[in-house]
């Protein structure tokens, strides 16, 4: 009976042995799980490696490109950069600046190949065309947010560069615009034939002024209200040129009220040249070509009231004009006279077209000199400009197709290719 009992005590205690040893084991795996979780969960990610910093090429000297070796890119969010502070930032921000500053956020990836372009960096005090010396320092920033300790690069100074070479499309465009200049200069110095379309309103200035001999009456030009720092007052008293030596021909009176003094002056000699080049001189009138007011609508009242008493036959506005060039107009089509304008303000031309007889549009107005005089270096200047802009037209269209195309295909070639194109003009 107490062996029996003595048994059944015994397998008792072996039981609870087990058992205990059981759960010392249970337990010991669950915490060695957890300890393994906590330690994958709190490992830093691994340093970037290879981290170069280097001037960046054909530049103004204010970027650098950093390179650097990441890890496989499902490990890290994003890499850090931070560079050197600077002698003068540092005495700045005095007693407690910082030696790093945090320069950019960029994917991890970023530093292959050509690297991460870093812009904008302070110049040196002692050279503002390149940088102080500094350093570059990087670290990758993980998922979980841990973040790897931070890799040092070389020492790097931005240099300024003789060759900007985003300026590369610019420079293409200049050599090809000027080249197509010089050439058809050349070609037309050489004899050969240079054509341009037939201009009507240039074709009746010699129709307007004889008309006007034909009456007894006057030939008014008016050569805007902007002073001879304005291109298009320029354009105007070289067509006035033209009109000035045919007027001596037919031996008509010309008038020419001016809005600026120094516009008369070269107004007078304008006209003084005309009379010689025509061979009557003695039939030049200074009285003819004065100066009326700065004010823009006292001299429009002039000129109207002018209009009206005299009637001139033909009336010539060539230049820059603005809220006068109705009143211009249509006071000259009161008096019955034969109207032709000239003018590059593109909110005035439909004034002009409406009122006038004949208008020069534009690009017209200014290269009117060269269609009146026949000079044969103008006119190859004319047809150098146009090969420029059917260039110009030309690079637009194949940018619009590439961008069109990479835009339903942002991932192709046709993308790389559209952002190289652009940069490629600066863009």
């Amino acid at each position: 009976m107490i062996e029996t009992r003595l048994r059944l005590v015994r397998r008792a205690e072996e039981t609870l042995m087990m058992n205990a040893l059981a759960l010392r084991w249970a337990f010991r795996t669950m915490a060695a799980a957890m300890l393994s979780a906590n330690a994958g969960a709190l490992a830093m990610p691994p340093a970037p490696t290879n981290v170069v910093a280097t001037d960046r090429p054909g530049d103004g000297g204010g970027a650098v490109m950093l390179q650097w070796t990441a890890p496989a890119p499902t490990e890290v969010k994003e890499a850090r950069i931070e560079r050197s502070a600077t002698a003068a930032e540092l005495k700045a921000s005095a007693p407690n600046g910082a030696a790093w500053i945090s320069v950019a956020s960029a994917p991890t990836l970023a530093g292959e190949g050509l690297g991460f372009e870093i812009t904008d960096l302070p110049p040196s005090a002692a050279d503002k065309s390149s940088t102080d010396q500094l350093v570059f320092r990087v670290a990758f920033l993980a998922t979980d947010g841990e973040m790897s300790a931070f890799t040092d690069s070389n020492t790097v100074v931005g240099v300024a560069n003789i060759f900007l070479a985003k300026k590369l499309g610019l420079a293409v465009s200049l050599v090809l615009v000027c080249g197509s200049v010089i050439l058809w200069i050349l070609l037309a110095r050489a004899g050969r034939s240079v054509k341009i379309r037939r201009i009507a309103a240039l074709d009746a200035v010699d129709e307007a002024i004889g008309r006007a001999t034909e009456m007894g009456r006057p030939v008014l030009f008016v050569p805007g209200i902007q002073d001879m720092t304005d291109i298009q007052t320029v354009a105007g008293v070289t067509i006035l040129g033209r009109v000035a030596k045919t007027a001596a021909e037919y031996d008509a009176t010309l008038e020419v009220p001016t809005c600026r003094s120094i516009v008369m002056s070269a107004c007078r000699d304008t006209v003084q040249a005309a009379h010689f080049g025509a061979g009557r001189p003695e039939t030049y009138r200074e009285a003819n070509i004065n100066y009326i007011t700065d004010e823009q609508f006292g001299y429009v009242a002039y000129v109207a009231g002018r209009m009206v008493r005299e009637k001139p036959a033909a009336c010539f506005y060539m230049g820059a004009f603005y809220a006068e060039s109705l009143v211009l107009a249509e006071n000259g089509n009161a008096v019955g006279a034969i109207q032709i304008a000239g003018t590059a303000e593109p909110s005035q031309l439909p004034f002009f077209v409406a009122a006038c007889d004949y208008t020069l549009i534009g690009e017209e107005f200014l290269a009117a000199s060269a269609y009146l005089s026949g000079e044969r270096d103008q006119l190859g200047s004319i047809k150098g400009q146009d090969l420029g802009k059917l260039i110009a037209v030309m690079a637009i269209l194949v940018g619009c197709v590439l961008a069109t195309i990479a835009a339903f295909a942002p991932e192709g070639a046709s993308a790389r290719a559209s952002a190289a194109f652009q940069n490629f003009l600066g863009g």
